[in-house]
């Protein structure tokens, strides 16, 4: 299937950032995430798998998506494998964000939705992580995540869908708004956000406006300059949780 790709008038290409500013862990707590994260949220059909690839093609991260954090949730050897990944202090960093969360009201009480966001915690603490989904942006800490939204004209994520997944246009159209409905009840039950609120995202990109690949390089220029005032702020100037 081809790829939609566009470009960037008069700019010079964003080459990958650097690797994630990690700054000097204390030795007795773990004071946030090993290093930067990307989560992208996105409309159905909008192409926001594909861009979080290409995005994590140029910075040479792993790329979580939602299917890959499904099968963590289910199967507890390749969520052993992740968990002996992590930094030393991470598991306790995790569970006293997510408790701070619940006390908040930030997040439901539901013991399956607190361990889905307790693992999206676990990923991000590995740090130079790309999550796609799973309302991750909105839980964790916006000073060490880039929060990307990913959108597209309705008939155009239609298009997508129906070449996709070979389905006529109608039923495409009804996928579309299903898979809409579905993301959109988990915000609101699960986190109580709403996704078209367009404040709670650092960047909001036009995937039929930009096409794939000068999506990905404005995500990953947009990375870059987050980096830059981590770096500036310096490890004791961020607030981070413990």
């Amino acid at each position: 299937m081809p790829t939609h790709t566009g470009s960037l008038e008069d700019t010079d290409p964003p080459g990958p950032p650097l690797h994630g500013y990690r700054g000097e862990e204390p030795a007795a707590r773990f004071a946030g995430t090993k290093g930067l994260s990307v989560a992208i949220s996105r409309e159905a059909g909008a192409r926001g798998a594909s861009i979080a690839r290409k995005v994590g093609e140029l910075l040479g991260w792993q790329v979580f998506d939602q299917e890959l954090i499904d099968y963590l949730m289910v199967d507890e050897t390749g969520r052993g494998q992740l968990l002996a990944d992590v930094p030393a202090g991470a598991k306790e960093w995790a569970d006293a964000h997510l408790a701070r969360l619940q006390r908040e009201r930030r997040v439901t009480n539901d013991p399956d939705a607190a361990a889905l966001i307790r693992l999206v915690l676990m990923v991000a603490a590995r740090g130079d992580v790309i999550i796609v989904g799973r309302g991750a942006g909105f839980v964790l800490p916006p000073e060490s995540t880039l929060h990307v939204r990913v959108v597209a004209p309705f008939e155009d994520r239609v298009s997508y869908l129906a070449q996709s997944l070979r389905l006529p246009r109608e039923e495409a159209a009804n996928e579309v708004r299903s898979r809409d409905e579905r993301r959109a009840q988990f915000l609101t039950h699960t986190l109580s956000r709403e996704p078209s609120d367009l404040t709670a995202y650092d960047v909001v990109v036009n995937s039929t406006r930009l096409g794939v690949e000068s999506a990905a390089q404005c995500v990953a220029w947009a990375l870059r300059t987050k980096q830059q005032f981590a770096q500036l702020a310096g490890p004791g100037d961020e607030d981070h949780e413990s």
